[in-house]
């Protein structure tokens, strides 16, 4: 499935139905008069966020949703139809942007989250509830309001616990795979990753959703390489493991391989650069222990709070790094909350038909 994380979409409710005119004529009715029903509601525009969803690909080949209008009222006071809202199912953790982007109108963090975004319009009312002692056989009526309408942008920002970021080449590839089921891309050349991954990490009886994003080079905020579009998708995150190739990539060396992504992320803004941060060497197999310890004086001189060493590749380290990582998750995770068991048939409810 392609992965696409932003879409411009066009969305109008239906319009209410039009009030009928309408006379009483019966046999044997000595008095008949004004009997045109109310016009019917049109539909609103509702959006779901529902599980199963990780993407807004469906969203590049259908952009125009538009509800139905309301049925059109009729005689013998029979008001017209009601139209059906029309739900939009997008991904959990989807926002909705007003056109020029600088608005958010709604944001989708929980399954099943579900709001009216655009209201249908009220069905016009018929001639029979003008009708009064004075006016006893009126024939105005009202067409309906019509419905509203807007261009709007959606934007998926991916829910996870913790955030992998780093330059080309750092091993985030390696490592997402080590540690969860991503099954992501893995070569011997930069920007193996064009898109985030999600891995879900299981450890010590925890579980948490981990996310790999591009890799960021310098001037990634001005648009270099892939850019920083990607960043977004760590917003939420809690904490950032920030990956640090020992043996250097392009001539960078750890410290400065820091001080690149630590800028990059500080021109993004939206509290990255505030948010918690694991510094981490990786590839440490192929590094001898006087090395480790060097790099590790000098990350925690250019300004680390602490830097773990590990390897993707044979898995050195990373149950250390996993345990610092679960003091930063709260006591139950969404992907926990999500997965419980009853382990007890005794604790389970009665079975009931209703």
């Amino acid at each position: 499935m392609h992965f696409l994380d932003q879409a411009k979409i066009y969305v109008k409710s239906g319009g209410g139905g039009p009030g009928a005119v309408s006379f009483r004529r019966e046999m044997y009715v000595e008095y008949g008069g004004p009997d045109g029903g109310n016009g019917g509601n049109g539909g609103d525009i509702v959006f779901e966020a529902v599980a199963g969803l990780n993407t807004l690909i469906d969203f590049r080949y259908s952009q125009h949703f538009k509800a139905a209008r309301g049925g059109h009222g009729m005689g013998k006071d029979r008001t017209g139809a009601s139209a059906k809202p029309l739900v939009i199912k997008v991904p959990v953790g989807t926002q909705i942007l007003s056109e020029d982007k600088e608005e958010v109108l709604a944001d989708f963090t929980q399954v099943g989250q579900r709001i009216t975004f655009l209201e249908g319009g009220m069905g016009g009312r018929g001639n029979a509830s003008y009708k009064t002692s004075t006016n006893r056989a009126p024939r105005q009526h009202q067409p309906g309001i019509p419905g509203q309408e807007a261009w709007v942008w959606l934007r998926l920002k991916l829910l996870a616990d913790v955030g992998l970021v780093g330059l080309p080449n750092a091993g985030k590839s390696t490592f997402i795979n080590a540690v969860s089921n991503a099954q992501a891309k893995v070569g011997d050349y930069a920007f193996t990753t064009l898109v985030p991954k999600l891995g879900v990490v299981r450890h010590k009886g925890r579980e948490f959703v981990l996310a790999d994003i591009p890799g960021l080079i310098e001037g990634a905020a001005e648009g270099v390489g892939i850019g920083d579009r990607f960043l977004g998708h760590i917003e939420r995150c809690r904490v950032l493991i920030h990956l640090i190739d020992i043996t250097g990539t392009d001539d960078a060396d750890p410290a400065e391989a820091m001080r690149i992504v630590e800028d990059e992320l500080a021109a993004y803004g939206a509290g990255l650069d505030d948010k918690a941060r694991l510094v981490v060497l990786n590839k440490l197999d192929l590094a001898d222990a006087e090395l480790v310890e060097a790099y590790r004086e000098e990350l925690l001189e250019a300004g680390a709070d602490k830097v773990f060493a590990v390897s993707g590749a044979t898995g050195a380290g990373i149950p250390e790094l996993l345990d610092a990582v679960l003091s930063f998750l709260p006591d139950r995770t969404a992907t926990e909350t999500k997965a419980v068991e009853i382990e007890d048939d005794d604790d389970a409810p009665e079975w009931s038909p209703l």
